[in-house]
């Protein structure tokens, strides 16, 4: 009990996501090959995502309905969200929507996996009339707690008293007690123009810090960075990092045990338009060079997660090879490939009308490509064959 509310006790286990698999083989049908195992958890290779949507109750609405659709139909047990997705609405949405599954008995809380972003700034969207920046003052720097030059030019705050609030808001807002996954939500792209890298490492440090404090609590089971650009560019780019350096400031952190560290996961936008993830040889592990953010992740043991599949529906107009004869639906067609993709667990869909749900939920009754089929598709759409 916190503040009055009921929480959702525990996390996504080895044995609740097993369970989650075996519910939907048997009783929906799904594919077993549709599930992927990352750190022994059995994750679906389709999740959902939250970003999109207005700050209203009809949304809100929405979003608690498909969650609960997505997750009852033992296609989707990876649900993605950010504490600033349509101002704190989307994780309250997800917590309902949590509550109710269990309640209904449908599932338990260790078969999902629930996944949230932390730094950029952000009003409760339950008080519209109180705005982004009016909120950061009354809540944030009229108490002290952080000051105006925390806030990059990208209105993101990396301030380890920032960080905390925020988690601590994310389990009250999705009513949990412990949150899977916390990524620090575009901490690079956000203040590369205004740090030097240095600095920049020494405020990711001290982010880094507050996740392990919050593991050692059991509030958070892992955390990794939600990314736009830095694993997307060439190593010669200002905007670029290293992943291998990354996890290296992990093991740093986590002193005691440097294999026990808590940075287990990164994002990133991978779709047929942005295809750097799988083509930008950009990354060095140890004596092997250039290889792509995802050979470096999983040389690294690092999951990949990826946003826009779609583009936000602008893929959707494009022309398509046709890859594969049993794939004509043009989401189908996009997603396939991305699910498809070596080290990727799960692209994230978003999802908020039923039609849009049962649309994509079919693709999770498909199973994923095997690595030749794969490779053939990549060249048919590569224009290679």
């Amino acid at each position: 009990m916190a503040n009055g509310q009921e929480l959702i006790d525990g996390f996504a286990t080895a044995e609740g996501t097993y369970r989650y698999v075996n519910y939907a083989v048997s009783e929906k049908s799904i594919p077993q090959s549709h599930f992927r195992i990352f750190d022994n958890l059995n994750l679906s290779s389709l999740g959902m995502g939250t970003y999109l949507g207005d700050a209203t109750d009809y949304e809100d609405e929405a979003i608690e309905n498909a969650t609960y659709e997505s997750i009852k139909s033992g296609a989707i047990n990876v649900i993605d969200t950010a504490i600033n997705y349509r101002a704190m609405k989307s994780e309250k949405s997800i917590g309902r929507a949590l509550s109710r599954l269990i309640m209904d008995r449908v599932i338990s809380r260790d078969q999902v996996f629930i996944s949230t972003k932390n730094g950029y700034i952000t009003n409760d969207g339950d008080f519209q009339s109180i705005g982004m920046m009016e909120y950061m003052q009354k809540m944030y720097i009229t108490p002290g707690l952080i000051n105006q030059n925390d806030i990059s030019s990208g209105y993101n705050v990396l301030n380890p008293t920032y960080i905390e609030r925020c988690i601590d808001r994310s389990l009250y807002n999705m009513k949990l007690s412990t949150i899977d996954l916390v990524y620090v939500h575009n901490p690079f792209e956000s203040w590369y123009q205004d740090v030097t890298r240095e600095e920049f490492m020494e405020m990711l440090r001290k982010v880094f810090q507050v996740y392990e404090k919050y593991r050692s609590r059991n509030k958070i089971r892992y955390y990794g960075m939600a990314t736009w650009t830095c694993f997307r560019v060439p190593n010669d780019s200002n905007e670029y990092l290293s992943l291998e350096e990354v996890v290296k400031l992990a093991e740093s952190v986590n002193e005691g045990d440097s294999n026990n560290h808590g940075f287990r996961f990164i994002q990133l936008p991978y779709n047929l338009a942005y295809s750097e993830p799988l083509l930008l040889k950009n990354q060095n592990v140890g004596n092997e060079k250039n290889l792509s953010i995802l050979e470096a992740a999983s040389k690294l043991k690092i999951g990949v997660f990826t946003s826009i599949p779609l583009f936000q529906g602008r893929l959707l107009r494009a022309n398509i090879p046709s890859y594969s004869e049993n794939l004509t639906d043009p989401v189908a067609k996009l997603v396939q490939v991305i699910r498809s993709t070596p080290t990727v667990i799960a692209p994230l869909i978003g999802q908020k009308k039923p039609e849009h749900v049962e649309q994509n939920l079919k693709i999770a009754n498909v199973p994923p490509m095997s690595i030749e089929e794969f490779k053939r598709a990549i060249s048919i759409l590569l224009g290679r064959s």
